[in-house]
C-alpha cells in the first residue's frame, strides 16, 4: 500500500540469482552466521537484544570494504578531523570531480 501511494515500484530479483542483490545477501549471511546460527534462543527478547548488539557493532566497529576497510566510526572520526582514510573514489566521483561548477539562478 505504501509503495503504491508513494509511486514506488517494487522490483524483485530473479529466482536463483542472489548476485543481483549481493550487498543484502552478504549482510544476511553475516547476520545469520554471527547471530542466528551462533546461539540457541530462549525467547524473542533474547533475539532482539542480541540482534541490536550485533547491529550496533556492525554499524560502528565492523570494517567495511567501501570505507577502505576501516570501521564507520574510524572513518567518520578521521573525516571530521581532516584526515581521509585510504579509500579509492568510485568511477562516478572521479567523473563528478571533473565537472565545473556553475551558478544557476
Amino acid at each position: 500500500k505504501w509503495c503504491k501511494a508513494n509511486q514506488v515500484d517494487i522490483l524483485y530479483i530473479q529466482p536463483g540469482r542472489p548476485m543481483q542483490n549481493a550487498y543484502v545477501e552478504r549482510f544476511n549471511r553475516l547476520f545469520r552466521e554471527d547471530v542466528l546460527d551462533a546461539y540457541l534462543f530462549e525467547d524473542m527478547n533474547q533475539v532482539r537484544n542480541l540482534s541490536y548488539q550485533w547491529m550496533e557493532d556492525y554499524n560502528t566497529n565492523h570494517p567495511h570494504d567501501a570505507l577502505g576497510k576501516v570501521s564507520p566510526w574510524k572513518y567518520a572520526s578521521d573525516f571530521c578531523i581532516g584526515g581521509y582514510p585510504n579509500t579509492k573514489p568510485d568511477k562516478h566521483l572521479k567523473e563528478m570531480s571533473n565537472l565545473e561548477l556553475s551558478e544557476k539562478r
